[in-house]
């Protein structure tokens, strides 16, 4: 009987939960006309704006696949002093507010710091340009590729790369030929949900770049500027935008391995 009771009181809440999530999106997408909608992705400012989120936060994430794999392969293969310290540092983005996250990198590029400086003198432009919108959404998208990264690299087993390695293979090319082929799955997982949280960022862009607009800050001048009903085609195409990359890490991940599954010599 307790048992029952359980069974329906979890169906209840998942029900809740499902109509949460699902009521204000399906509001969304079916708000809008298809004429609307058209017209929207028509607007050659609306065209740029998501074309500019898609480049910009493919950008970040091919950064952060370049940069970030080996910190995720040395955390997930290494115990060291202050290795609790470290992932609490690079999950930091995730907890922080927005808009602080834009002040600290803005304080970071102005010319009040001599990085900013710099950078100036060189001619490089970080505020209001692309390179100040990829350096964001690099930001805000590391720790969610380093989770994902590292635990596809925990979840191959090292004694594969000591037999590489007694084979007369390198550390590198162990890493590259071996480990690397066994948790792509994972670190491509990393790569979409890294991209999806950069083009949805807005609070630390729009302190860094307000222009050129990504689409989240253009959907955002526009409910200003003219209210809901020519901010929602424009959101409207980033929910889809969005989803059609959430599919794609539901298809990477497939169905989950077996115990055991990949873990034998």
């Amino acid at each position: 009987m307790r048992k029952d009771s359980f069974l329906w009181f979890s169906l209840l809440s998942s029900f809740v939960v499902l109509l949460f999530v699902t009521v204000p999106l399906l509001r969304m997408l079916t708000a809008p006309s298809f004429s609307a909608l058209y017209e929207t992705i028509c607007d050659p400012q609306v065209y740029r704006s998501i074309w500019l989120s898609l480049y910009t936060g493919i950008s970040a994430a091919a950064i952060c696949f370049v940069f970030g794999t080996p910190l995720a392969y040395l955390l997930a293969r290494s115990e060291f002093r202050g290795k609790k310290i470290v992932e609490a540092i690079v999950d930091l983005p995730i907890v922080i507010p927005h808009p602080v996250v834009g002040i600290a990198l803005l304080g970071m590029v102005g010319k009040n710091f001599w990085l900013g400086r710099m950078m100036h003198e060189l001619g490089l432009r970080i505020v209001g340009s692309p390179a100040g919108i990829i350096m964001v959404m690099t930001f805000v998208g590391l720790p969610f590729y380093l989770q994902a990264a590292k635990e596809g690299f925990a979840s191959v087993s090292p004694r594969l790369e000591y037999v590489s390695r007694s084979l007369g293979a390198s550390m590198f090319s162990t890493v590259i030929n071996v480990t690397f082929p066994l948790a792509w799955r994972s670190i491509l997982s990393g790569i979409i949900m890294c991209c999806a949280r950069a083009i949805s960022e807005f609070g630390a862009v729009v302190i860094i770049a307000y222009h050129p607009m990504i689409a989240p800050v253009l959907m955002f001048e526009r409910f200003q500027s003219f209210g809901l009903r020519y901010s929602q085609p424009v959101a409207v195409w980033l929910i889809i935008v969005c989803l059609l990359l959430f599919i794609s890490l539901r298809m990477v991940g497939g169905s989950p391995r077996k115990p055991g599954v990949g873990s034998r010599v």
